[in-house]
């Protein structure tokens, strides 16, 4: 059974980061109480929002694709899935901090609770590895 609700939790933590896809898409009229604005403290200087927000999709999305595999992989029992699950934990956090605007405030909404979950990820499956 825990092995069941852990692999939907990753999955539904997966399924969030297509949410901060959506706003990299401008796919929904951004207003500040949907968190992340599309800049980065990193990248928008550097390469402009448009850039930065594509940049943000396929990152977004590549974070989102490997928790989803790798929570059905758990789901499933597949052995692989610690190490997929590691590596987009990682990612994401990665991507939660380098696509971060700055500002630290409506922080939880621009993910601070992901990349806590992000690290408790890595620490368990450190732990349990």
């Amino acid at each position: 059974m825990l092995r069941i609700v852990s692999g939907v939790f990753i999955v539904l933590h997966g399924l969030v980061h297509m949410w901060y896809f959506t706003l990299s898409r401008r796919w929904v009229e951004f207003r500040p109480e949907m968190g992340w604005n599309g800049r980065s403290w990193l990248f928008s200087a550097l390469l402009g929002d448009a850039v930065t927000r594509a940049l943000a999709s396929v990152f977004y999305a590549l974070a989102a694709l490997g928790l989803l595999v790798s929570g059905i992989a758990l789901i499933a029992s597949a052995a692989w899935w610690r190490v997929v699950g590691m590596v987009s934990a990682v990612l994401s956090g990665l991507v939660i901090m380098v696509f971060w605007d700055g500002d630290t405030r409506r922080i939880v909404e621009k993910g601070l609770i992901g990349l806590f979950i992000n690290a408790a990820i890595v620490v368990v499956l450190a732990v349990a590895g």
